[in-house]
Formats: C-alpha cells, structure tokens, sequence
C-alpha cells in the first residue's frame, strides 16, 4: 500500500550493483522508470567481476557481465552512484525520503578521463582487495581493467601524501588536473516509491578456520582468491601460480563445506554453489596445468541445476578429478608442501596428501552493512544475517515492510541464473506495485 492519498514516486532506489541489482536496475529503467543505483565500491559488476568462468558452460564472466555493466553505466533513466551508501531512508512505501552519502574519492570525476597515468606514476602498493590480496594496487586505482565508472580513488590509508603529507606524483602527472586532495563526502537526497535490497554475500574468513591453517598458510587460499588466479585479468595474468613461491602447482586439493553445514563450530547452512564452482575450478585448473592432479574433498554433492550432474560427471570421468568423500580433519604447512589430512569414507581409509596449493570453499555470508541496512528499514534477518522474505514460499522478493524487495543473495546463496531470475522478479513486482494508485 502506498502512502495515501498520493501516487508512488516514479523512482526506484536499488542498494548494490552487482548483477542482481544491475538486471533490477536495468528491467525497471527499460520500462520507462528511473533508477537510484547505489553502490559502495567505486565500480559496479559485484562478485561476478571477480569470477573466471561460469558453470556449467565455461563462458567468460567478463563477456557476460561487460555489456550488462556499460549498459547501466550509459543508460539515460539510471542515476548511478558508486563509493556511496545509504545513510538513512524515512517515509513510507511510494514515497521514501532517501539520504545517500557519496565518499570523497579525491579525484574530480568530471574532469578525469581515465587514462590511467596517475595509477602508473604512483609509488605507493598495497595489497588489492579485488584480486583478494594476491596482487597489488596503487593507493590511486581503479578496481579492474574493465571498471566501470572507469574513474579512480585515492585510498586515504595508503597514500603518501595523506600520511606523511609528500608525494603528491598523481596530481603532478594528471594532465586534465582532475586531482582534489581538499574534496569531501558529499550527500544526496531523494524521493523514491519503492526500494530494491541487493546487497550481496561475502566470504567466511579463513582465519575463522583454524583446522585449515586459520589464513596463516600462504598456499591455503579460498576459492574467489582461485578465481583470481585463473583469469587473464588476475595477478598472474591466468596462470596457475602457488603465492608462497610462484611455482606451478602439480597437486591441489580442494575443500568444500569449509564452514557451512557445521553448525556446532560454525555455521548451519549449505552455501549451494560451492560443489559446482569447485568441480569447475578443477576442470580449468586441468586445462592449464595438463600433468597437473586435483582432488576434491566432499560431503555429499549437491547439483540441483539444469546439465550441473553432467558438470560433474565431465570433472570425474574426462578430467580425472579425484573425488574423496569425507572431511578434511587438518591442513598444516610441511617441507614446503600443504599437507591435507582426511578420510575417505567409501574406501573407510585414512587420506594424506602432501598438496602444492590448497583451495578451501568458504560458507557465503551476507556482507556486514546489510545488517545496518535491515534495522534502518525494519525488515528482520535470519541467524546469520541474511534478509528474509515476507513469505519464502509465496512472496520471496517482498519484505515485511511495503515497498522494500530484496533481490539476488541479499537473502541467501544462489548461482548465477537464480540470481539473475530473483531480481527480475523484484523488478516486477516493484513496477506492479508503482503502476497503482491509491
């Protein structure tokens, strides 16, 4: 129900811009609407830009997601705002009065034409957050190669000028001047009618994990880190590297369930896509290291999707994949190897494996500011933080609270194609919902 006696504002605000909120945001701006677009990071694309490949048809990730991201970037009837979140929303649904706080990037967007010069000249690395800390990135940077906006930020942290106020190489060497060193946050406000929680997962930490070194092994990696070094625009440019050494892995292990479905130590859930990106991810690991050996621990696998039981028939039988089903029961760093203690328990016999890398499939966690975003709103989350639906059954897009939807993994793990239906679901019931009147 809208706010009575008036029309719903023909505006939508959509929090994350990864391909939930980007194919929300597209459907709802195709139909003659206008779209809020915030995003906290200073790009759009989400997780699905740090991917490789997507299962089961082994498509490049970029040839999928680069149109989509141009497209919502160029598109006349969506407002995109990215380093930016919500800093409070009041009203009712059809007309919520939104304030959006905008971060200071230090660089005049109007006048930089991404030429990159100032990332080039920069003295100061960091570890790069986007190629999960594998790769450096310049306290000046853009996300990726194919970054859109495709405008940097000055990391406050990092920069040397900030810190020991000297350097200043990018504002020397920016040839439009587009350096602002004295910039502030800024803030946003507007009127939307309906609103659309695409916030995203995150990832179990490792050093939640001690049994699998707790983060501490340098070859003991997650899965979104594997991801990384398997695509041509990653740290090792696509080639399968060990980061301890950069030596070639000849045997790796891979864990899942790593987390998830432990509720006494961890966490309950299952995180769903983990048995097929990881049968994936040994697939393509084969196809680059040809005389390389991947093993795969397992509880049971779980492959619900149209050709994914084919998907994982292909890794066992054409790919020697080695399945073992059991659990991992400790990793720990020996003579320069991973050591991988297990169970087999089909074969009922203890498994040793003396890996060069270890690739560990972390529970999927809702990110921490979608917490923040649920108690400013007054929709509930589940035990572990994800948002939930009105009706999980009848209503999966509607919140409790009228004229606030969730699309995507805002409200638990999901693959690409489910994603992409859930918030084109949103998308349509918020259209219905804007056509009304009271």
């Amino acid at each position: 129900m809208t706010a009575t006696g008036t029309k719903p504002v023909p505006r939508v605000l959509v929090v994350g811009a990864g391909i939930a909120g980007m194919q929300a945001s597209l459907d709802i701006a195709n139909a003659g609407y206008e779209v809020v677009l915030v995003e906290r990071l200073p790009s759009i694309g989400g997780r699905m830009a740090q991917l490789s490949e997507t299962f089961p048809t082994l498509d490049c990730s970029q040839c999928i997601l680069t149109p989509r991201t141009v497209e919502v970037g160029r598109h006349e009837n969506i407002q995109l705002l990215t380093y930016s979140e919500v800093e409070s929303v009041t009203g009712e649904a059809g007309r919520f009065q939104v304030r959006i706080r905008r971060h200071a990037a230090y660089v005049d967007w109007e006048k930089c034409t991404g030429c990159g010069l100032c990332q080039e000249k920069c003295p100061s690395k960091v570890p790069a957050e986007f190629q999960r800390g594998l790769g450096p990135r310049k306290a000046i940077y853009t996300l990726s190669p194919q970054a859109v906006p495709n405008k940097p930020v000055i990391d406050r942290e990092a920069c040397i000028y900030f810190q020991k106020g000297r350097c200043r190489a990018c504002e020397k060497f920016c040839p439009t001047g587009a350096i602002a060193y004295e910039q502030t946050d800024t803030f946003v406000e507007t009127e939307v009618g309906a609103i659309i929680l695409a916030t995203g997962y995150d990832l179990y930490g490792l050093e939640n994990l001690p049994e699998y070194g707790g983060g501490k092994i340098p070859d003991v990696i997650d899965a979104l880190a594997f991801e990384r070094l398997l695509s041509a625009s990653g740290p090792t440019a696509g080639k399968v590297l060990r980061p301890s050494d950069g030596r070639e892995p000849k045997e790796v292990v891979f864990i899942q369930c790593a987390g998830s479905r432990e509720p006494v130590r961890h966490l309950s859930h299952c995180s769903k896509i983990c048995c097929m990106y990881s049968a994936k991810q040994a697939i393509l690991y084969r196809h680059r290291v040809h005389d390389g050996q991947a093993y795969i621990f397992y509880i049971d696998i779980r492959s619900p999707g149209k050709g994914y039981e084919e998907f994982i028939q292909r890794a066992m039988e054409k790919e020697d994949v080695v399945y073992l089903r059991g659990k991992v029961s400790r990793v720990f760093a020996e003579n320069g190897r991973v050591v991988v203690l297990g169970a087999d328990t089909l074969s009922g016999q203890q498994v040793r494996i003396a890996a060069d890398l270890v690739v560990v499939a972390p529970a999927l966690v809702p990110r921490p500011e979608t917490r923040r975003l649920a108690q400013m709103l007054g929709i509930p989350v589940d035990d572990t933080g994800w948002l939930t639906a009105a009706n999980g059954d009848l209503r999966p897009m509607e919140t409790e609270r009228p004229g606030v939807f969730l699309a995507g993994t805002a409200v638990g793990p999901m693959d690409i194609p489910e994603t992409v239906a859930h918030a084109s679901a949103a998308a349509a019931r918020v259209m219905a919902m804007l056509k009304r009147e009271k």
